[in-house]
């Protein structure tokens, strides 16, 4: 799993970016996507602690590499195959929890200012989701106020960017710990000659965890932290479920490689 982050621009999904606006889309309409390729090619999302109880149930959730290791849902394990998803971008299972990252989107709080900290509603225009349509519901009323819809988005929105920054403080105590490190899983399907091994990716060492001293175990507990990263490794069994699903989908690897992750 190669987590480096690459050097883009525009966070994961989102090929550009558009502030949303009471003049420019005053007379235009929200509506519903049927197609949305570029979820069903993303193998590893960007999560929030909130979500960790949820997601460990149907995904692994592992760590990317580089100074900040954003925590991840594993959807595949490699580059462009989500095992969850069919072409479309809808979910295979729809019993299965959507990570919010995905429910978030084509919308997302940015900065439009380098030299400012305020936060602006933007769309990705390229989903076609926003437009004159004749179908949908409205961004703005006849005043040209925020409608119901968008308030609720936007609402949605400061919620993740408040979520955001609690998984921030997280990443920050887990590596103030030490317990983070690089993780490794080898994976032998029943005739093969040789396991499957994956790296670039990382995660709780828990021998390290289990070395702790009590004080800094207690403090872990007190803040909610360590069943968040129970959540973590718990999860970690589910890598070979993702596997058999390649192999059962027919995405399964061809030869030993990296689970290619990035940063958002």
């Amino acid at each position: 799993m190669a987590t480096e982050a690459p050097n883009q621009t525009l966070p994961l999904l989102y090929s550009a970016l558009e502030p949303l606006s009471s003049k420019t889309h005053a007379k235009m309409n929200m509506r519903i996507v049927e197609k949305a390729p570029m979820i069903a090619q993303a193998h590893a999302i960007p999560v929030t602690v909130d979500e960790f109880p949820l997601l460990a149930r149907h995904y692994p959730i592992i760590f990317a590499t580089g100074e900040r290791p954003v925590p991840l849902a594993l959807m595949g394990l490699n580059e462009g195959v989500n095992v969850f998803m069919d072409e479309d971008g809808h979910a295979l299972d729809r019993s299965a929890y959507i990570p919010a990252y995905i429910r978030r989107y084509p919308f997302l709080l940015a900065r439009l200012r380098p030299d400012s900290d305020e936060l602006s509603l933007c769309f990705d225009p390229t989903l076609n989701a926003i437009g004159e349509f004749e179908e949908g519901e409205p961004l703005f009323d006849d005043k040209g106020e925020p409608s119901q819809t968008t308030k609720g988005v936007l609402e949605f929105c400061e919620q993740f960017e408040t979520a955001g920054q609690r998984t921030g403080a997280f990443v920050d105590d887990l590596q103030k710990s030490g317990i983070l490190i690089d993780g490794e899983v080898a994976i032998q399907p029943e005739g093969a000659e040789k396991p499957f091994v994956y790296r670039g990716f990382r995660m709780v060492d828990e021998e390290k965890l289990r070395e702790l001293r009590g004080d800094e175990l207690r403090k872990m507990n007190q803040s909610g932290l360590l069943p968040l990263v129970y959540a973590h490794l718990f999860s970690l069994s589910l890598i070979r479920d993702v596997f058999a699903k390649q192999v059962q989908q027919g995405t399964g690897p061809a030869n030993v490689g990296k689970l290619e992750t990035a940063n958002a």
